[in-house]
C-alpha cells in the first residue's frame, strides 16, 4: 500500500512571506474570505512530534527514527502562541483547539493553556478553549489540563480491539490505557468528550459497532472520520474509505438514529441522536460530502505557518513577521490580507482531479496532517 508515498525530504512545505498592506488598519473583528466565509476558528499545534505511528498520518515507514523533526528553536514559544492567538481574537476568532503531532508531548503545556484562558473577545466573552490527543498521556494529565483552563478534550481511538488498536497505532499502544484517560478527563470535567474514530475500510470497520454501543449512554460523543487524503505519505486510497452514510446505515439498524441540525455554522460534524436518548453520534464525511463551503477554520503549525485548508499545499510564515520589527497592528493587517485573499475549497473540487492510478490525487504536495493538526 505504502509504494507510492513520497520521502518527506521531497516535500518541504512551501510558506510565503505575508504581505504587511501599505495602509494599516485596526482589526474590525469580522473578517470575511472571498466566499464569504468568516475566521472563527483557530487550530494551533504546538508539535510535529507524536509517540504514535498511524497509518493514515504518520507511517512508521515515512516517520521512522531516522526522521528530522523540527529543533526546538524552530517552535514558536508559547509568548509567540499568545500573541498570535491575541491577534486572531481581535479578528473574530472565538474557540482555539490545540493539536499536534500530539500535544501532550510538549513540556509545560499547562501554562499555555493558562495564557490562553485569559483571552477575551472583543465582546467580553471567554474563549472556547478544546485539545485534541491521542489520550496516551490523558490519564496523568487531565487534572492539571482541567486547573489551568481547558475546557473540553477530542479523543482520537480507532477501535476497542486491543489488537486491531495496537495494530492502527503501530507502537503497541494498549487500548486500556486510552479508556483511563477518557475516564480521568471525564472525571477532571473536561466535557462533553469527543472520541474520533477514523474508519478504514478493510482495517477497522468492524469497530464500528462496538465502538457505538461502548460509547452509548456516557455523554461522550462518537465521531466517524472518513479516511482523508492529507498529505502525501498515508497511502491513500478511495477503495479504503468508507462513506459516511454507510457508517450511519449500519449503526441506525442496530440502534436506530435521528438527524439532528447542527450546533453552529462551520461545524464539521453532521449530527444524529439515538432514538431511546442514549445520546448522539456525528460523522465528518469530507470525502463524500464536502463541507467547503462554511468552513470557518484557520491552522498555525508549530513553527508559525498559517495554513487556510487541511489539504493546502502552502502556509504564510507568520513567524517571519513575530520574529521581525513588525508591531501587532501590522500582523494583524497582514492576517487579515491573507483571510480576505481566502478561496480554498480542496475537498469540493476533489472529485474533478486527475489520481495517480486511483490513489493519491495528483497536485501539489499536501501539508502532512502531523504537522498542522486534524
Amino acid at each position: 500500500m505504502l509504494d507510492k508515498i513520497i520521502p518527506l525530504a521531497d516535500i518541504r512545505y512551501a510558506s510565503r512571506l505575508p504581505v504587511i498592506p501599505a495602509s494599516v488598519a485596526a482589526p474590525i473583528g469580522l473578517l470575511s474570505d472571498t466566499l464569504g466565509r468568516p475566521l472563527r476558528d483557530l487550530r494551533i499545534s504546538v508539535t510535529d512530534r507524536c509517540n504514535f505511528r498511524c497509518s493514515y498520518c504518520m507511517p512508521r515507514e515515512v516517520f521512522d527514527k531516522d526522521y528530522a523533526f523540527l529543533p526546538q528553536g524552530s517552535l514558536l514559544s508559547f509568548e509567540e502562541i499568545e500573541r498570535l492567538a491575541r491577534i486572531f481574537v481581535a479578528h473574530g476568532v472565538e474557540k482555539i483547539r490545540l493539536t499536534g503531532g500530539e500535544p501532550l508531548l510538549r513540556k509545560n503545556l499547562e501554562v499555555l493553556i493558562e495564557k490562553l484562558a485569559r483571552l477575551r473577545t472583543p465582546a467580553g466573552a471567554p474563549l472556547d478553549i478544546t485539545l485534541t490527543t491521542n489520550a496516551s498521556l490523558l490519564a496523568k494529565k487531565a487534572q492539571s489540563l482541567k486547573d489551568a483552563g481547558l475546557q473540553r478534550v477530542t479523543v482520537s481511538l480507532d477501535g476497542l480491539d486491543d489488537a486491531t488498536f495496537r495494530r492502527m497505532n503501530d507502537v503497541d499502544f494498549p487500548v486500556g490505557d486510552v479508556l483511563k484517560g477518557i475516564e480521568a478527563a471525564q472525571r477532571a470535567g473536561l466535557a462533553p468528550i469527543k472520541i474520533n474514530m477514523v474508519v478504514k475500510r478493510g482495517t477497522n470497520d468492524s469497530e464500528i459497532l462496538p465502538m457505538a454501543r461502548y460509547f452509548r449512554n456516557t455523554g461522550s460523543v462518537l465521531r466517524f472520520i472518513e479516511y482523508m487524503d492529507v498529505g502525501a505519505t498515508n497511502g491513500w486510497r478511495m477503495d479504503e474509505v468508507m462513506p459516511s452514510a454507510q457508517v450511519v446505515a449500519l449503526v441506525h439498524d442496530a440502534f436506530p438514529l435521528t438527524a439532528v441540525d447542527a450546533n453552529y455554522t462551520g461545524e464539521t460534524a453532521e449530527r444524529w441522536r439515538y432514538g431511546d436518548g442514549g445520546g448522539e453520534i456525528g460523522v465528518i464525511s469530507s470525502v463524500t460530502q464536502a463541507f467547503c463551503s462554511d468552513c470557518n477554520r484557520a491552522r498555525l503549525s508549530t513553527e508559525g505557518k498559517l495554513f487556510l485548508c487541511l489539504f493546502a499545499h502552502q502556509g504564510h510564515d507568520l513567524r517571519a513577521l513575530l520574529r521581525g520589527s513588525y508591531a501587532d497592528e501590522q500582523i494583524a493587517a497582514a492576517v487579515g490580507l491573507i483571510w480576505q485573499s481566502r478561496s480554498d475549497r480542496y475537498s469540493e473540487l476533489r472529485a474533478g482531479l486527475p489520481s495517480d492510478d486511483g490513489s493519491v490525487a495528483a497536485g501539489p504536495k499536501r501539508v502532512e496532517m502531523s504537522y498542522i493538526g486534524g
